[in-house]
């Protein structure tokens, strides 16, 4: 019996959660998620209202739970196909473009709390039968909080190794400038109202790359 391991509790609190997390994927679509509703979050998932505000203290913590499932998945990514410094960075990149298509107002939403509330994404911890759920397979890596900081950090210190940064240009430097254009390059595109946003990031990302 598959997670038989994992106390019944603690696999239906996991379960529950991630049901939530899902359902608050399924009906954003091109909404903000200021639109979309609590109770139909919990319909959808087919988890009370009062069972709802166990896990979470309030709506907006599940884009802060999705920052965290997607930077891990992005993580687990990276490190099976071997990228590093600016292929890393792109990566990362192209799979927020990826899920502006599928998800639209997604990313606005959460750029949009994270300012509201004048904070960067603090990583939810999960628990064990989470990670077995979300990450079948790779629970070792899963378990760590995913660090972006930590992330840009490595890439641009290996950019910097390899003569890939462009001259003047410091390690912290270049880090800072990457989320300014993880979130503002973002921004741009939408003020544009571009769906081309791969292009709108390669245009910032050619402020630091020595090509």
């Amino acid at each position: 019996m598959p997670h038989s391991d994992i106390p019944l509790r603690e696999l239906k609190k996991a379960r529950n959660k991630v049901a939530l997390y899902e359902a608050s994927l399924s009906l954003i679509a091109n909404k903000t998620f200021r639109e979309v509703m609590l109770d139909d979050i919990c319909r959808k998932a087919e988890v009370s209202r009062v069972t709802f505000f166990k896990y979470f203290q309030r709506k907006e913590e599940l884009l802060v739970y999705f920052m965290r499932v997607w930077l891990t998945n992005r993580i687990l990514e990276i490190e099976a196909e071997g990228k590093r410094e600016f292929s890393a960075v792109r990566h990362l990149l192209n799979k927020v473009a990826e899920q502006a298509r599928e998800t639209p107002g997604l990313m606005p939403s959460l750029i949009s709390f994270l300012a509201e509330m004048k904070m960067h994404p603090c990583m939810p911890e999960l628990s064990n039968a989470e990670i077995r759920l979300l990450f079948p397979g790779h629970e070792v890596i899963a378990a760590q909080e995913p660090n972006m900081f930590a992330l840009f950090q490595s890439c641009m210190a290996e950019a910097n190794q390899n003569g890939r940064l462009r001259k003047h240009v410091t390690v912290d430097m270049a880090v800072t400038t990457l989320f300014t254009i993880f979130y503002g390059a973002f921004l741009s595109a939408q003020l544009y109202e571009s769906t081309e946003i791969m292009n709108f990031y390669e245009i910032h990302l050619q402020l630091l790359e020595q090509r």
